[in-house]
């Protein structure tokens, strides 16, 4: 009898073992894209080679020509989490994977806005990480100083009302709505003096998205007016 009760235990406990496994490979392939979708996504933002290549499906960095006193720029927002967010200036790449400094959440490149220098970079992770070291970011940001934000994988999860609010402080309006998985991008600035507030923002649905659980990636491109004295 004992021996008949201990083999219907292992038998159940293996059973159980089994749905566990199961249920564990179901939660991965819905929470994350299969390898093929990442392959076939790198693909069809390279222009369809294997490796990755300036066009304009990727987002180049060239830019149309700019008025002297403007800086030129472009951003794109992250494709699904498996393409990097990217950032550019005057025709060079300041931010992407390339480079090594873009990351999944919230993406910032930070601007003089008089003279175009690059100040510094910074990749905040919306999901897993604290939401401290980008509202102390957010409020290092001084007076003159243009911001630009690209948003990749999932940019929503751990803000706060006082990071909106900061951010929303440098003519962003989307920042209320942003949510989770949402694509967006962002060009804004601290002070009267930097007249500038561009955005575009799109909604993840899972009705419409075109990658898996995330929307399509967004671009916008343009022209930063010089901060005058």
């Amino acid at each position: 009898m004992a021996i008949r009760f201990k083999g219907k235990v292992l038998w159940i406990m293996l059973v159980l073992v089994i749905a566990a496994v199961v249920m564990a490979l179901i939660l991965q392939k819905i929470s994350s894209p299969s390898k093929a979708f990442k392959e076939d996504l790198r693909r069809s933002l390279s222009g369809g080679s294997e490796t990755p290549k300036t066009s304009s499906k990727a987002g180049s960095c060239s830019i149309r020509d700019c008025p002297v006193d403007s800086f030129s720029f472009f951003i794109q927002s992250g494709a699904a989490n498996v393409v990097p967010a990217k950032i550019c200036l005057q025709n060079k790449l300041v931010l992407g994977a390339v480079l090594n400094n873009a990351g999944p959440g919230i993406n910032i490149v930070l601007m003089n806005g008089k003279t175009g220098e690059v100040m510094k970079t910074g990749t905040f992770n919306m999901y897993s990480d604290d939401v401290k070291p980008l509202i102390e970011f957010l409020k290092s940001i001084e007076t003159g100083n243009v911001v630009l934000m690209a948003s990749y994988d999932e940019p929503a999860t751990k803000l706060t009302e006082e990071a909106r609010q900061l951010i929303s402080e440098l003519g962003s309006s989307a920042v209320r709505s942003l949510g989770f998985r949402d694509n967006w991008v962002f060009v804004g600035g601290k002070g009267a003096s930097v007249q500038i507030s561009l955005e575009k923002y799109m909604k993840s649905d899972g009705a419409k998205n075109k990658y898996d659980g995330w929307p399509e990636l967004i671009e916008m491109r343009g022209c930063i007016p010089r901060k005058l004295e």
